[in-house]
This record gives C-alpha cells, structure tokens and sequence, in this order.
C-alpha cells in the first residue's frame, strides 16, 4: 500500500520558495521520508512480536465454553445460543464461531490476524483522510500513524493478554472500535453518486453489526456522529454537508435497528435479568453515581499512562511535515477550538456511558485494571484523538517558528521511547504465556487420554494467565468453566488437582 498522497504541480502564481520548507529545503527530501519510515519500525516490531507470540496462547474462561458448542452444533449454534440464551449478541456469535471453528489453531492464528487487520484499517483510514483533505506527506508517516496508534492501543494497557491475546475479550472490545474506523473508508473514497450510496449502505450495516457486538462500542459510535452531526454546519463546506449529515443519519440509524434487535433478544433479556441490569437498576442514582466515580478512576489511570505520548509526538510531527498539494504549509482549522472541545466531550460522554452499561455485571471491578478490556471501546477514539490534538500543536508549532528540528528530533525520540515499556511486558508475557501453554498441552494430553481409557471424573490443574478465569477459583469455590471443561474433553466432570494433590487427599 502507497502512503504517499498523489502530488500536483504548485498552482502558477506560487514561487519555487513557497513550495518548499521555511528553512529553504525541499518539502520532500529523502532524508525526510527515510528517518519518518524509520521510525515506523518500533512499533510494527512489536506488533510482529506478538504476532510471533499467538503461538503460545490456549484457551481459557468463556473459551472453554464456546469450543465445545462450535464442535459440537457449528457456528449457527453459537449464534442460536447467544440469540436465545447468553446475551442476544449475534454479530459477537458469527466472530467467535469463525475462530472456534479451528478449535486450539484458531486462538494461536487470532493475534496475527486481528493485529493485520488493526494496522490496515488505520492505515488505510490515515491514507485516505489526509489524501480528502489534499495534505502531502513524506512516504512512511501514514504507516507511523497507524503503525504507532495500533502499538499504543494494543499494548499500552494493564493486561496486554485480555487487550490482544484473548480472543474472546478482543472480539467483544479490542475489534469493535477497528471495525468502526472500518466503515470511514468508504466515505472516505466516496466521489460519484455511487460511492456515496455505499458509504451510507456500509455505514448503515456497520452500525447494526457493532449493535450486536459490542453494545459499549455502539455507544461510541452513536456519540461521536451525533456530535458530528451537531457540528457539520459550522465545519463540513456547503458542498459535502448534506452527504456527511446523511452518512451520520446512516450510521446511527443502524446502529438503532441492531440495538433493537439486541435489547428484544430473549439472551439479552435473561442476562440482564441474571446481572439485575433492567432499566430501573441501570439508572439508578446510586448505580449512576457508582459508574462516574468507576470512570474517573478510569480516567485517572489512563490520562496518567505516559506513554499516550507517543500518540501526541506522532501527531505534532504530521502537523510539522504535511504541506499542501502546491507544497505550502497548511493552517490551523479555523475552529479548532470547537473541533478540540468536541472531541473532548465525546471522549468523556462515551466514556462515562460506556461505563454505566458495564457497570451492573462487574461492579466495582469496572475500573480494575483486570477488567481493562473494558475500556478499548473508547480507548482508540483517545489515542486517535491524542494524535489530532499532536496534528493542530504541530501546525501552531510551523506558525510561531522556523526552527522545527528540535522539535522534530524530540518528538521522533517519544515514538521510539514509547514502545520500550510495552517491549519488556511483551517478552515477559511470551515467557509465561509459553509456560502456560507447555503445562496447558501436558494437561490437555492426560486428559484426553484419560476420556479415551472411559474415566469419567479428571482432576484439572488451574493454569491461571494475567488474571484470567480457571475453574476452582476462589480458593476452590467456583466450579465455573471447570463444566465446559468436561464438555471439551468428554468428561462429566473435572476436580479441583491442587486440592486432590494436596496432602491430606493423598489416595
């Protein structure tokens, strides 16, 4: 994939030293384009790592359930059963199913498929927004774009594991945001009267799709095209307004029909019920006030994550080095102002909702680190808004001086710093991820062949993961997967192995 924005030819009128930098340098210098590529490496290295990584993960809490459904009833199954039992999430049911189906393989192959995915949705979302709004850039500043926020998102959590390793959690919030950035590339590339039928078809679809999958992610989406609506007037020109009004209107009455089918779902239904999160409860003061102290707790932890940074140095670097397609530099928006509180307050509404509707299933443990996947359906709307807010710095940056090479030189620093830390707790995370998965398959062995010899009761041994879900915990208490385990290896029933090796059980 180019990066590169097509350049046109500096309009007559423009003298040869406008179309180049201030200091009197070619706006598209080698140089330029070969540091600004370089720095894109961290990032996809990391990215590479944990694909690299997938190879050691195995199943663990909600998968053992869905393994054996899919083996054993296929993927409409799944679907049946999250539509009619679960949670009335179909669209949640067609993405686990399709991983499921490969069994153990499907777990190992997740990470290096949703990490491609992630990286080619933001790049090509980096490509095509800057070639709308006819920005040139140095080759390779579109792939640190997308290469350095994928790495932020991904990486820069409390538990990397349930962020991209867990296939379960990162369908339900890790691929929800993605697949919503997703549905801009055809409004994006829309031109002709064509192409902007199918950008409101898709962003229509999309909005129903997310609906089913992730009820926090459709909460975003509803508030950042609300608050896009609200202000295309004073920001869209006359001539595209009334297509991005109708592309917002697409996408949130989409998101509407596919949150209708969800809340009428009879899964959705009993498992609001089971978490007591009817309307009445969902709303209550107390719940309310529960959820806004849970978020800014939420907040606190993430505005304190120094390595968003990164998101801000790439940004301010896009803002020093775009030009015009007749090479001069290009303004601040007029009303930036705006555009900055806007997306400001989307962040918070969205965040704060998305916090209020988690908030009856896990309590207090919402804004847990544990619990951070939670957290990834508004997380990338931050990173992504971080990087816009770098964007608009390094634009006021060109205007107050002519002298960016510091600023440059610092900010090319924080995207190679930033990816130091999230490098340590991925190696780390290999090593015990590799022991898991060595202890895992042992396991796995001894009780297959222990169902082959007609045992019908196994010990299992917990082989717990960045706080990941096993039967027996709670000191032994909470029998919950240990069922679906015994459902996996054909059994009709697992005991607890530490407290069966203990040694006053000693047979």
């Amino acid at each position: 994939m180019s990066d590169e924005v097509p350049v046109t030819a500096a309009p007559e009128g423009v003298r040869a030293e406008e179309a180049s930098d201030p200091a009197g340098r070619p706006a598209d210098r080698p140089w330029t384009a070969l540091w600004v590529s370089a720095l894109a490496l961290p990032p996809l290295a990391l990215l590479a790592a944990a694909s690299w990584s997938g190879r050691w993960v195995r199943p663990g809490a909600d998968d053992w359930c869905f393994l054996p459904a899919v083996r054993d009833d296929g993927v409409t199954g799944l679907v049946g059963k999250f539509y009619l039992d679960d949670n009335g999430r179909v669209a949640n049911a067609l993405l686990v199913g399709a991983y499921a189906k490969f069994q153990v393989a499907g777990h190992q192959w997740f990470p290096l498929v949703s990490g491609v995915l992630v990286l080619a949705v933001l790049w090509s979302v980096a490509v095509l927004a800057l070639r709308r709004a006819r920005l040139r850039t140095p080759r390779g500043l579109p792939l640190l774009l997308a290469a350095l926020t994928a790495a932020l998102f991904l990486f820069v959590t409390p538990n990397t594991y349930k962020t991209h390793f867990w296939p379960a959690a990162s369908v339900s919030h890790t691929l929800p945001p993605v697949l919503a950035c997703a549905a801009l590339i055809p409004f994006l590339l829309a031109r002709s009267r064509r192409g902007r039928a199918v950008a409101l078809a898709v962003a229509a679809l999309m909005g129903a799709f997310l609906a089913t999958l992730s009820e926090e992610t459709a909460i975003v989406v509803v508030v950042v095209l609300v608050t896009a609506l609200l202000l295309s007037g004073r920001l869209v020109a006359g001539p595209d307004r009334k297509f991005v009004r109708r592309w917002c209107a697409a996408g949130i009455a989409g998101t509407a029909a596919g949150a209708l089918v969800l809340v009428t779902s009879p899964g959705s239904m009993r498992r609001r019920e089971r978490f007591g999160a009817e309307t009445t409860s969902l709303l209550a003061p107390d719940s309310l006030t529960a959820s806004l102290r849970a978020f800014a707790e939420i907040a606190v932890t993430v505005a304190t994550t120094w390595q968003y940074v990164g998101a801000v140095a790439a940004g301010v670097l896009l803002g020093l080095l775009c030009r015009r397609a007749d090479g001069t530099p290009p303004r601040p928006p007029a009303h930036w102002p705006l555009l900055t509180a806007a997306g400001l307050i989307a962040l918070l509404v969205s965040g704060y909702l998305c916090t209020v509707v988690a908030y009856p299933v896990f309590g207090d443990r919402v804004s847990d680190p544990s619990a951070n996947r939670l957290w990834n359906d508004y997380l990338l709307l931050y990173v992504i808004l971080l990087a816009g807010a770098g964007a608009l710095l390094g634009l006021g940056l060109r205007r107050l001086t002519h002298r960016t090479a510091p600023a440059k030189a610092v900010c090319a620093a924080l995207c190679v710093l930033v990816c130091v830390g999230p490098a340590v707790s991925l190696t780390n995370l290999d090593t015990a991820m590799r022991a898991r998965a060595e202890k895992w398959d042992a396991q796995a062995r001894r009780l297959r062949e222990g169902a082959e010899a007609g045992e019908r009761v196994l010990p299992y041994e917990r082989l717990v993961i960045s706080d990941m879900l096993e039967p027996f915990s709670e000191g032994g208490r909470r029998y919950w997967p240990g069922g679906c385990v015994a459902d996996f290896y054909g059994l009709d029933r697992v005991t607890d192995g530490a407290r069966d090796a203990a040694p006053g059980n000693a047979q």
